[in-house]
């Protein structure tokens, strides 16, 4: 397979100051390195990106508070329920919780690879005309989980 340009995407709250999201984003970053060492498809992916890419992309993920499992009961922000959705989906992510912020979810990180974000590359189809029309771009930009990451991708706006 060839070498997919990667990037490290984030979400992180509306509410803290543009330096603050770095740090956050940051953070969990470092928690993506450490958690993805025992996981050797992860490692791979995580190496590839830091060696090859290096690309960050901050997300705005709207509110957050300190209920950051995916197994805890409700209310969530809505960081909490995109983490929840993430978690549905399968999709390989680390989070932060600052502890001077009261230990809320202040970052969810995860990799993507170029056939979720360039969509010049792999453009959004006109709706489809059948399901074999459906199946075939999922395949092409690497399966259904590629396919609702992509879709889920679409809601958020740079921080």
């Amino acid at each position: 397979m060839e070498n997919l340009e990667l990037r490290m995407y984030g979400l992180v709250p509306y509410n803290i100051s543009p330096i603050q999201q770095g740090i956050q984003f940051g953070h969990a970053v470092v928690e993506y390195s450490r958690t993805c060492q025992d996981m050797k498809n992860h490692e791979d992916q995580y190496k590839n990106w830091a060696d090859n890419w290096k690309t960050f992309i901050i997300l705005n993920g709207g509110t957050t508070n300190n209920k950051f499992n995916v197994y805890d009961e409700l209310p969530f922000g809505s960081m909490n329920k995109h983490l929840l959705s993430l978690h549905n989906m399968g999709v390989r992510y680390a989070t932060f919780c600052e502890p001077d912020l009261g230990d809320q979810l202040t970052a969810i990180v995860f990799i993507v690879d170029e056939r979720i974000f360039n969509k010049t590359k792999y453009p959004d189809p006109q709706p489809f005309a059948t399901e074999e029309e459906q199946l075939l771009f999922m395949e092409s930009i690497g399966g259904e989980n590629n396919y609702k990451l992509r879709e889920f991708l679409k809601q958020f706006r740079l921080a």
